[in-house]
């Protein structure tokens, strides 16, 4: 036949369909037909249509598939989707749920375009018996076109209800399946009653297809970026206390190896004969002795305290104590201490309460407390003890008159070896690693510890224990 001779209607429909094979689908013929030339133009044409909408469909997926090859998380993947569909798909809330050891279907994440977010993360109902687990067993998505209608015919839809007032009407629930195994779902829902009853649920199922592959490795994504970290923050850990490690040798070579020293010293001028030594000289070594084998066995408690607590072996053995009597206790202690430099330790009234914590564990940290006090301050002045209940918890504080605290030494104070500036007024040695103990028994106590201070002004150190009896002995 000759091309003078063919309808150039025809011409036409095979210019478009060369155009289809090159992905150009822009197509216009006349839209009443007459004949069965124009009714073949017109199926092309809605060919076209159709297949126009699959190509964007097929670059929507693929941009979101080259986010997860380029190592986004799953939530970058889900803030993706919600951006990247409204071309396919009419919403105004895309939601996502996990299922979670076969039978509980957890909200993971949620995006709107109203204002309230009524069903948002960690939302979660059992899958077993509803209708969720008909969707996973078919593997169809489901369409709900009217939900007020929908919750007043399961009232007892607590996920329904939520959404409902959010101002949703209407939803397209997309069953994720990977490899046979059920993901989740993804929740397209909109504002408008009926907004999906013209939707092809074959297209949507090609889309959850791809989607279920999509979150899959989002997912495994996140949790390798989960353990990495894990693994950095152990790293971290492992630093830190490799740290410590070195500085423990330290102090056992060198803030033992001296008191040592000192004793062995002594030690040998005792065992000479009586009449080389008089009393005075006498009582100074044997005062000596007892000086530095005290200040040992404090640094080896101290020493042996932080490799508990490190090693995360700190057992607290929590029981009920007068709280006037325990710092009753701990200031008649320390005031006999103070009498050699001539200080006054008081304790203001404390109301006749008890508390619930572990009384050995709390006496070193008002041990410390007070021992700083007594340590840091002039001869002459005072240390004053009390205790207030703020906000159910009480706070003990200990105040002195002492010199204050600088700003720089404020920021390492609680940390181990954190010794200060200021040296102490008599002398006393110090290892440096009470108040980072003392911090860490607070914190054991879900409590907080603290200070207040300026130079010149003297300190007032504090920390909380809780006052809910029923809390903090259960």
């Amino acid at each position: 036949m000759e091309s003078s001779h063919v309808d150039p209607r025809i011409l036409k429909y095979i210019e478009s369909i060369e155009q289809f094979k090159q992905d150009r689908y822009d197509t216009s013929f006349s839209t009443e037909p007459s004949d069965e030339s124009d009714q073949l133009g017109l199926a092309i044409q809605e060919l076209g249509t159709l297949l126009e909408s699959r190509r964007r469909e097929r670059q929507q997926i693929d941009s979101i598939t080259q986010s997860i090859n380029a190592g986004l998380l799953l939530d970058d993947v889900l803030e993706k989707v919600y951006g990247s569909f409204h071309e396919l798909i009419p919403y105004n809330r895309i939601g996502f749920s996990l299922i979670e050891d076969g039978d509980t279907v957890r909200a993971h994440w949620a995006k709107t375009d109203q204002p309230d977010l009524q069903l948002g993360r960690d939302y979660a109902a059992s899958l077993a018996g509803s209708s969720l687990q008909t969707i996973i067993e078919t593997g169809r998505p489901r369409i709900i076109d009217d939900l007020v209608r929908y919750l007043e015919h399961k009232p007892t839809s607590e996920s329904t209800r939520l959404i409902v007032e959010e101002g949703i009407r209407s939803s397209l629930t997309c069953p994720l399946i990977a490899n046979g195994n059920p993901v989740g779902f993804m929740f397209f829902s909109s504002i408008r009653p009926y907004a999906y009853t013209d939707v092809h649920v074959d297209t949507f199922q090609k889309i959850a297809a791809q989607l279920s592959i999509i979150v899959e490795k989002g997912q495994l994504v996140s949790e390798l970026a989960e353990r990495q970290k894990a693994i950095e923050q152990q790293n971290e850990t492992l630093r830190s206390l490799n740290e410590i490690k070195d500085k423990f040798l330290g102090i056992a070579a060198h803030d033992l190896r001296s008191p040592l020293s000192n004793i062995q010293l002594a030690a040998a001028m005792l065992s000479k004969s009586p009449v080389e030594l008089d009393e005075d000289e006498r009582k100074f070594l044997v005062g000596d002795i007892d000086r530095q084998t005290r200040y040992m066995l404090t640094l080896i408690d101290d020493l042996l305290d932080v490799s508990q607590i490190e090693s995360g072996y700190l057992e607290l053995h929590m029981e009920q104590f007068s709280l006037s009597q325990f710092l009753g206790d701990a200031v008649h202690r320390h005031a006999n201490l103070a009498i050699s430099k001539n200080m006054q330790v008081h304790l203001s009234e404390v109301p006749d309460s008890a508390i619930c914590a572990d009384p050995l564990r709390l006496r070193q940290v008002i041990d410390n407390l007070l021992s700083n006090a007594v340590k840091y301050s002039q001869p002459g002045s005072s240390i004053t003890v009390w205790a207030e209940e703020k906000k159910a918890e009480w706070k003990i504080s200990v105040q002195d008159e002492g010199p204050g605290i600088r700003p720089e030494d404020k920021e390492r104070l609680f940390k181990y070896f954190g010794r200060l500036s200021t040296r102490p007024t008599g002398g006393e040695k110090s290892t440096g690693l009470g108040l980072a103990i003392s911090r860490r028994i607070v914190e054991a106590h879900n409590g907080q510890i603290g200070v207040e201070s300026e130079p010149g002004k003297g300190s007032t150190f504090w920390f909380t224990v809780s006052a809910d009896l029923a809390k903090a002995c259960p």
